[in-house]
């Protein structure tokens, strides 16, 4: 054997042939510096990789050389849930590390495949760690640049190829996730045709996919074979709609179905059934909604006027809903009015209606219905309600206060702040899988055949008219819920526990985030000069809010408190209001009595004409009604791998400080939830929907 060296090559000569060149030491006395990288594979399914992995390490002083990660594991190395470790030699100490380049190449005879590396772990020779989070699908064999964990804000990020890559980053982000408009007047969405469209990293995964696609055929399936979902009939009678999911029953489903008709129950369900954010305090009666003293009453002395002076009258109005352009279902004309309701906090502390006109103009043709009215006109208005409540909840207080919100807010964060960025590292969490449900909703729900254009009574053309409203009547502080239950009057409403847990909710977040922001920024100054959340905040006020000014939203941030309440809001809303106003729909609509999506006449004119006859004729044919009970079902699971608010399976931060404020906010969130439940043994309705272990801290379903 004869060794012959050629620069930093040996060759290797053994019977007179050549072997290949091997990267080892020349001389026994040149002494090399190790690096010692740990490479996670996320524990999902399909994450893993058979193919070559390579990396290279970039320090402030230099780099290493592109090195193939290799070791005795060999193939079981980049399997999913894999944990190994590799060792990059490098002649001389590459100083403080920047970043990581890494990419894999295919073996031959192998296809290509996908990877997604959960994170990256470098202990240096001077015993330093650095740590690199990715939780990147890798499809292709390109090079991709991942900066170490340390958050940077771009003023202070001043490596010459850190900025590089932080530009490069940005310049691919906006490539791949651009804006696009859906339908004039309402939020802007992603440009996507479908969920395979999107990029690999915000769609769901394995599981979710395979669960959501159960989920919806087995329902369907049941309702089918039960000769329902194509049944154009009315129903004959109310015990034939018990049919409906017969199985599919949760407790408080089964409290609807046996108290949809009581007056107290009505009313508590504008508190905390699925749409508390309709109800306000009344002081004065509209001028449209000519109820006068003795057309109520309270018993003894007390009038209209003196229980609005004590604060005991509530008003519902639906006016967006006025004058909407209603759908045709099986060849018939639908109805939606747009009622105006009052309602009475009792001495009980119960909220009771008291009067509803079931159109905005008053009119001859237009009673106005009371409890002391037949049994049948009363329970008729009341109906109505919960039509053209549940269609304003479905199409506004849901899809856009909270799902189209959240995707402006997550498609501005991809767009414009990097994965360095210590914002990013705080919303990413905030923004799984809200893209592609989005995408699903536009598709499946509000599309032209969707469920909801076929048999609700405002889908169609009726969904964009009540978007295009609704949105014109968002103002910042209506998302902000210390705000808003201020601004509706509702601080003191006794049994309110939505507001309750909301305000405790809302109050630990802000804790949490502030006590984040406020590590990083340390005066307003850093806010004003950070450009990328600049342009975070100004790409959510164009494209979220279509640069509307009057709606209070901030167009820049000025102040560390100003940067701090938005983030809260954007939390809050992606995270415990979708909670409140979403995981509670199969309770409240799961019986369709309670909350019909169209109906099939129009209301009495005048009184005295109702019967159980006609409100099975009013009430949505069979198909109708399972459709959307089999949506509601749908949009009401969880999936199994579903991440509770404050759980943050991928690590983006590495600082101590922000890592402690994670485990004090995830401590504050289980004292909250152990509140919530002590409360709840003693309710007979318990409110389940702000507890932070059912919360998801996105809006992912």
């Amino acid at each position: 054997m004869l060794v012959i060296s050629f620069g930093n090559a040996i060759f290797i000569v053994i019977h007179g042939y050549f072997s290949l060149p091997t990267r080892i030491p020349l001389l026994a006395s040149m002494k090399l510096v190790n690096y010692i990288v740990t490479v996670a594979t996320g524990d999902l399914a399909f994450a893993g990789t058979f193919h070559n992995v390579y990396i290279k390490l970039v320090g402030t002083d230099g780099e290493s050389e592109r090195t193939w990660l290799e070791s005795l594991k060999g193939a079981l190395s980049f399997m999913s849930g894999a944990v190994s470790s590799f060792t990059v030699s490098c002649s001389v100490s590459i100083g403080k590390l920047v970043l990581i380049e890494i990419d894999k190449q295919p073996l031959p005879l192998f296809h290509e495949d996908t990877w997604f590396p959960a994170k990256v772990e470098v202990r240096s020779p001077e015993g330093d760690t650095y740590n690199f989070p990715i939780y990147r699908w890798i499809t292709d064999g390109e090079v991709h640049r991942f900066r170490e964990g340390t958050a940077l804000r771009v003023f202070e990020d001043d490596h010459d190829l850190g900025k590089y890559s932080r530009d490069q980053e940005l310049k691919q982000r906006e490539e791949v996730y651009r804006w696009d408009v859906y339908v004039e007047g309402i939020p802007h969405c992603i440009e996507s045709e479908d969920p395979l469209d999107l990029p690999d990293e915000v769609q769901f995964s394995y599981i979710k996919s395979r669960e959501f696609c159960f989920t919806a055929v087995t329902g369907l399936a049941e309702l089918q074979l039960k000769g329902l979902s194509d049944c154009t009939k009315n129903w004959p009678n109310i015990d034939a709609i018990h049919r409906v999911f017969c199985c599919k029953r949760t407790d408080i489903s089964e409290y609807v179905q046996k108290h949809w008709k009581d007056d107290t129950f009505f009313g508590y369900q504008f508190l905390n059934g699925v749409n508390p954010m309709l109800i306000q305090r009344c002081s004065v009666l509209p001028n449209n909604f000519p109820v006068s003293d003795d057309m109520v009453s309270f018993g003894g002395q007390c009038s209209l006027a003196g229980e609005m002076e004590k604060g005991n009258i509530f008003l519902c109005d639906y006016k967006r809903l006025d004058g909407l352009k209603t759908s045709i279902i099986n060849g018939k004309k639908q109805y939606l009015m747009a009622p105006l309701v009052l309602l009475h906090k009792t001495p009980d502390d119960d909220l009771v209606p008291i009067a509803i006109q079931l159109k905005q103009t008053p009119a001859d043709d237009n009673p106005i219905f009371f409890p002391t009215d037949s049994e049948y006109d009363w329970l008729t208005a009341k109906i109505f309600v919960k039509s053209a409540d549940f269609n304003e909840y479905e199409l506004n207080v849901h899809l856009l206060r909270t799902h189209l919100l959240a995707e402006v807010f997550a498609v501005s964060l991809l767009r414009n702040v990097p994965m360095v960025h210590p914002l990013y590292k705080l919303l990413v969490p905030h923004t799984r899988y809200t893209l592609q449900i989005n995408n699903l909703a536009r598709g499946l729900l509000i599309s032209g055949t969707g469920i909801f254009t076929q048999f609700a009574a405002s889908g169609g053309e009726g969904v964009n008219t009540l978007l295009k409203r609704s949105l014109s009547s968002v103002t910042y502080r209506s998302l902000c819920i210390p705000d808003d239950i201020v601004e509706r009057g509702l601080e003191d409403v006794p049994n309110f526990y939505y507001r309750d847990d909301g305000l405790k909710l809302w109050d630990i977040i802000h804790r949490y985030v502030n006590g984040v922001l406020s590590f990083y920024y340390k005066n307003d100054t850093e806010v004003q000069k950070d450009s990328e959340l600049q342009k975070w905040i100004s790409d959510i006020f164009e494209h979220g809010f279509l640069s509307q000014a009057g709606t209070g939203i901030p167009e820049i941030f000025t102040t560390v408190a100003e940067l701090v309440k938005f983030v809260t809001m954007v939390i809050f809303t992606c995270s415990g209001q979708h909670s409140a106003v979403n995981a509670g729909q199969y309770d409240y609509a799961g019986w369709m009595p309670n909350t019909p999506l169209t109906l099939q006449r129009p209301p009495p004119t005048t009184k005295g004409t109702t019967s159980e006859a006609t409100i099975l004729q009013t009430f949505p044919a069979v198909n109708a009604t399972v459709q959307i009970a089999a949506t509601v079902w749908l949009l009401s699971r969880q999936s199994t791998d579903s991440v509770p608010l404050g759980q943050y399976p991928e690590e983006h931060f590495s600082e101590k400080i922000p890592c402690k404020l994670i485990k004090h906010f995830q401590g504050e969130l289980q004292v909250l939830s152990a509140i919530i439940n002590t409360r709840n043994n003693i309710l007979e309705v318990p409110y389940t929907y702000l507890d932070p272990k059912v919360v998801e801290n996105s809006v992912s379903i």
